[in-house]
């Protein structure tokens, strides 16, 4: 049975999607996920819901349990997972308030668990393959309910993962152009990768709500601008995962 797991990301933190809303409080060996979870349905498909960040986004990237959070939705018995972002774009084209759904990233974070493999077990390496982090059966289910639902979306992109929380130098912005990075945020690693390496298809819709540092003809970013083009955006995002969720086998 699919049942999908969303983790909400800045300014999704409290959806009214879901029908029949039930919390549940979990842990794990890692400890607590960031937040209870919100079961419900969205459709007939079984959804939970988990807040990246905290109910009250009171939780800095670098601080996230990731390995709780992933965690608890394996154990919530999702099948798949899709993530929400805001993001920072890094590419003329792409504009605020538009969607992308990345097909690659860059992990430039340094000080987060970026594995559940403590330790090897004989017979399991665990070096998970990562060519493809993001699901591809995932990614093209969003990419055409997008289209559907005619919202300004980007079919591909490289996101690099900063760890946060404070913005990109204008040297770091123009660096992770030349890396080929079109979108930048501080969350999508390590989830991805502890995604993958418990099999879950993961994908992520990232929203675009600044220009980092790089654009001199902007005003650099501030968190403030963030969440203003986010909640000015985010029922698009609301109107994607409403749309997917129930298309997803």
């Amino acid at each position: 049975m699919v049942k999908i797991g969303i983790i909400g990301g800045s300014g999704l933190e409290d959806p009214e999607i879901l029908d029949s809303p039930e919390i549940i409080n979990i842990s794990n060996k890692y400890g607590s996920p960031a937040s209870p979870l919100v079961c419900g349905k969205i459709g007939n498909t079984e959804t939970v819901i988990l807040s990246r960040h905290g109910k009250d986004h009171t939780i800095p990237p670098s601080a996230v349990n990731n390995r709780a959070n992933i965690s608890a939705l394996a154990d919530a018995g999702c099948t798949h997972i899709i993530s929400t972002t805001a993001c920072g774009s890094l590419r003329e084209e792409i504009q605020r308030g538009d969607i992308i759904i990345p097909d690659q990233f860059i992990d430039f974070t340094r000080h987060r668990y970026i594995t559940f493999f403590d330790e090897f077990e004989p017979g399991n390496m665990g070096h998970t393959p990562m060519a493809d982090p993001f699901d591809r059966h995932l990614r093209s289910l969003l990419i055409s309910a997008a289209r559907k639902l005619r919202l300004p979306v980007h079919d591909k992109g490289v996101m690099i993962t900063i760890e946060g929380p404070r913005f990109s130098t204008r040297a770091e912005s123009h660096l992770f152009r030349m890396w080929g990075a079109d979108i930048i945020n501080m969350s999508v690693a390590p989830e991805a990768i502890l995604a993958n390496e418990i099999k879950i298809p993961y994908a992520t819709i990232a929203m675009s709500t600044d220009y980092d540092s790089w654009k001199k003809d902007e005003q650099p970013v501030t968190w403030e601008e963030v969440l203003k083009v986010f909640n000015a955006n985010v029922h698009n995002v609301l109107s994607l995962l409403r749309e997917v969720i129930p298309l997803v086998n």
